[in-house]
C-alpha cells in the first residue's frame, strides 16, 4: 500500500504524518504490549467470521429482524416464551462488532505512538478502523434485503480484507523502523506471490458464490439462493483451488530457491500447509453433504488462508509496511 497527500499529510521535514503528530499528546504504549493487541485485533476480525458463520449455519441470520435495532423499538432481543435461539446468537455477533471496533481504535493508537513515521503502517490501520462501520452498513443492507445472497457476499469479502489488513499490522511490528524496501526473493518469485494471492482472492469469491448457492441459507423459515446450480459452482470452485495449489507450490519453490531469508520460506510453507488443510475439508464436507461444523471449520480456514498469504507476500520485501 502506499501513502498520499490527501489522506494524511507529511510534514517533509520529519516524515511523520499530521495524524501522528496529533496523537503525540497520547501516551505510547509499552512495547511488550504492542505485538499482543495487533495479535488481539486480529483474532477479533477472525472471530466475527466465526461467529457470523455460526449465525449463518444455525439459521440465524433474521434473528434480528430489523437494523440497526434488534427488533422494532429495541436495540437488544425482545424475549418472549415463544423466543428461540436465534435472536440471542444474531446480537451475539453483532455486539462483537463494538470489541472488534475497540480493537481497531487500539491498534490505531499502537502504530501512531509507537511508529510515528511509518505511514503506510498509519493508513493500514486506518482501513481496519474504517472497515468496521463499512461491514456494519453491509450487515445491515443484508438483514432488510432478507439476507440476499448478493448483499451477504460482499458482507464476508470485506471481512477477508479486514483480516488481511489485521494481519499486515502483525506483520508491520516485526519491524522496529520503517527502512528501505527492497525485495528479498527474485523479483519473478515476487510476481508469483502476487499472482497467487490474486488467485486466492477468485478462490474465495467463488467459495463464497458456493454458499450463496447451497443449503445454509442463513435463515431457517425463508431460504435465498442465488439460483445457480451448487454441483456446476462447487466444481468451478474446486478448478480455481487446483490452480491456486499449483501458484502455491511454484511460489513456494522460487521463494526456496532464491529467498535471502527464512522468514519468506517459511510464511510460504504455511501457505502451503493451509491450502492442503483446506482443500481437505473442502473436498470432505462436499461429500458429506456439507454438515455444518465442517463449513464452519471451512470459513475458519479461509481466514486463516488470508493471513497466510498476507504474511506470504509481505515476506517477499524488507519493511514492507
Amino acid at each position: 500500500m502506499s501513502s498520499t497527500p490527501t489522506v494524511t499529510p507529511v510534514d517533509r521535514a520529519t516524515g511523520t504524518s499530521r495524524l501522528a503528530r496529533a496523537a503525540g499528546h497520547l501516551p505510547a504504549v509499552p512495547l511488550r504490549w504492542v505485538r499482543p493487541l495487533l495479535l488481539a485485533n486480529l483474532v477479533g476480525e477472525v472471530g466475527i467470521v466465526v461467529t457470523g458463520g455460526i449465525v449463518r449455519l444455525t439459521g440465524s441470520g433474521l434473528g434480528c429482524s430489523t437494523w440497526p435495532e434488534c427488533q422494532p423499538g429495541s436495540f437488544t432481543p425482545v424475549r418472549t416464551p415463544a423466543s428461540s435461539y436465534h435472536d440471542l446468537v444474531e446480537f451475539g455477533n453483532r455486539t462483537l462488532t463494538g470489541v472488534v471496533s475497540v480493537l481497531a481504535l487500539v491498534s490505531l493508537w499502537v502504530v501512531l505512538t509507537q511508529w510515528p513515521q511509518r505511514r503506510r503502517l498509519h493508513l493500514v490501520a486506518i482501513g481496519v478502523l474504517a472497515g468496521i462501520p463499512a461491514q456494519a452498513v453491509l450487515g445491515g443492507i443484508s438483514v432488510l434485503t432478507g439476507l440476499n445472497p448478493w448483499s451477504v457476499m460482499p458482507h464476508f469479502l470485506l471481512s477477508m480484507v479486514l483480516v488481511a489488513l489485521s494481519a499486515a499490522l502483525v506483520r508491520g511490528a516485526r519491524d522496529d523502523v520503517s527502512g528501505p524496501g527492497e525485495l528479498v526473493v527474485h523479483p519473478l518469485a515476487r510476481t508469483l506471490a502476487l499472482g497467487t494471492s490474486a488467485v486466492g482472492a477468485v478462490v474465495l469469491t467463488l467459495g463464497v458464490i458456493v454458499t450463496g448457492s447451497g443449503p445454509h441459507s442463513g435463515d431457517a423459515d425463508r431460504p435465498a439462493r442465488t439460483g445457480f446450480d451448487p454441483r456446476f459452482v462447487s466444481w468451478m470452485h474446486a478448478d480455481a483451488v487446483m490452480l491456486f495449489c499449483g501458484l502455491v507450490i511454484a511460489t513456494l519453490v522460487a521463494v526456496r530457491i532464491s529467498a535471502t531469508t527464512d522468514e519468506a520460506r517459511r510464511a510460504w510453507t504455511m501457505v502451503l500447509l493451509v491450502t492442503i488443510g483446506q482443500g481437505f475439508i473442502g473436498y470432505v464436507q462436499y461429500f458429506t453433504k456439507l454438515p455444518e461444523i465442517l463449513v464452519l471449520v471451512h470459513m475458519l480456514g479461509a481466514s486463516l488462508l488470508v493471513v497466510a498469504l498476507t504474511f506470504g507476500v509481505l515476506s517477499t520485501r524488507r519493511h514492507p509496511v
